[in-house]
């Protein structure tokens, strides 16, 4: 069975996201995620310009040869553009390959680990009483795990609360956490580290004692502190049990992992920005995380996830697999049929994509019991209607820049 062809299908269903569609010479069609949030199109042109001229004609059963292919026969490896492709063409073929074999993907994969994929949902407020509200609607929608991230006082907004007055997606749309706004530039806001450092611990403070132990907390400091103060806000959330904090300092920095975790015993999540298992070899062998965060979009699809997922399984390391909104259905569906799988699963990030992306990319992935569970349907469980998503052009759009109150550029 060969690739006849690949489309690029780039839409905006409430946000942008970039499809590759993959058909094959006897008419079989899988879908692939290559979204990155506020960088769409430099993936749709590599896309387009570079990988699909290279797939017609190839075995489309030959998905690690062709992995090896793209990666290697560029010259040019890593990065969020070039991962982000090879991702939408090997999940792609993924997809393709169960629908032949006529099987939900995650049999393919070795079958499933358990009935459902823990999964947690974001939580957040500008103030105490408005995260709480929040907290309990989460709560009756089933949620057993809920990320916590509030507004600073002091503060106009704050990236990943959803109340924050300057993050306005447009009209009445809830801004929860990731989605770029659009714009012809990027939104500035302004952060101010020890103001945060000192509320943050409140605030879980409150959270514990309103709502009690049994629910998993999470929180993302958004790459924001550095060492020292990432080691300070772990070792002051110690007393409220976190399931993990995130992203406490850039990544790129993976040392500074090391001093963290000699004064917090707070499990560390990290990797979101992280595309390759190159990036996390040091952190995982010297066991400085607890959590890989790379979602299956961002580094390399199911093929490239899977190695990075069984080689942390020699350290004791679990998934957090991303999973907003910034990355699409089909990346979820993905995510959702991999960590049925995976022995050292650990959580999956879910939100709820809007009513216009549902219609688009028509998932069938089911919610439940505070976990998720992939479709039985063969392949991913997706149906993508590409006349509806032609409704939805392209709008430019940006995540937001931080800087300090002195008007330096900040890590966010």
């Amino acid at each position: 069975m060969l690739i006849e062809r690949a489309d690029v299908i780039v839409s905006s269903p409430g946000r942008n996201f970039v499809t590759l569609k993959i058909t094959t010479d006897d008419g079989v069609v899988g879908y692939g995620d290559g979204t990155l949030n506020g960088r769409e199109l430099a993936v749709a042109s590599y896309l387009e310009g570079h990988v699909a001229p290279l797939l017609a004609g190839r075995d489309a059963h030959a998905i690690e040869d062709t992995w090896q292919y793209l990666y290697r026969g560029g010259y040019w490896r890593r990065g969020p553009v070039t991962m982000a492709a090879i991702a939408a063409v090997d999940t792609a073929l993924w997809d393709i390959k169960a629908k032949v074999a006529g099987l939900p993907l995650y049999q393919l994969l070795g079958g499933a680990s358990r009935q459902r994929c823990l999964v947690y949902g974001h939580a957040s407020g500008q103030d105490i009483p408005e995260l709480f509200d929040s907290v309990r609607e989460h709560l009756a929608e089933g949620f057993r795990a809920i990320r916590i991230q509030t507004g600073v006082p002091g503060l106009d907004s704050v990236y990943g609360v959803a109340s924050s007055s300057a993050a306005s997606v447009g009209g009445d749309t809830r801004y929860d956490y990731e989605p770029a706004r659009r714009s012809a530039l990027p939104a500035e806001e302004s952060w101010d580290t020890r103001a945060y450092l000192r509320h943050v611990p409140s605030v879980f403070e409150a959270v514990r004692s309103e709502f009690g132990d049994e629910i998993a907390l999470l929180h993302d400091a958004h790459h924001r502190l550095t060492p020292i103060q990432a080691a300070k806000l772990g070792k002051s959330l110690e007393p409220y049990d976190l399931f993990w904090l995130e992203d406490v300092t850039p990544a790129e920095n993976q040392e500074a992992l090391r001093w963290v975790r000699h004064h917090t015993t707070t499990p560390l999540a990290i990797g979101e920005v992280f595309n390759t298992i190159w990036d996390y070899q040091y952190l995982i062998s010297e066991q400085l995380i607890d959590y890989v965060r790379s979602p299956i979009t961002h580094a390399g699809g199911i093929t490239s996830v899977r190695r990075i997922m069984d080689y942390a399984a020699l350290y004791q390391v679990k998934s957090g697999m991303h999973g907003p909104t910034d990355v699409s259905p089909i990346g979820l569906a993905a995510a959702a049929h991999l960590g049925l799988v995976l022995h050292n699963f650990g959580i999956q990030e879910y939100m709820v994509h809007s009513e216009q992306t549902r219609e688009v990319f028509g998932p069938t992935h089911e919610f439940a019991d505070g976990g998720l569970r992939p479709s039985e349907e063969p392949g991913l469980g997706i149906h993508f209607d590409e006349d509806l998503a032609a409704k939805y052009p392209y709008e430019r759009a940006y995540l937001p820049v931080n800087r300090l109150l002195d008007g330096t550029v900040h890590d966010w």
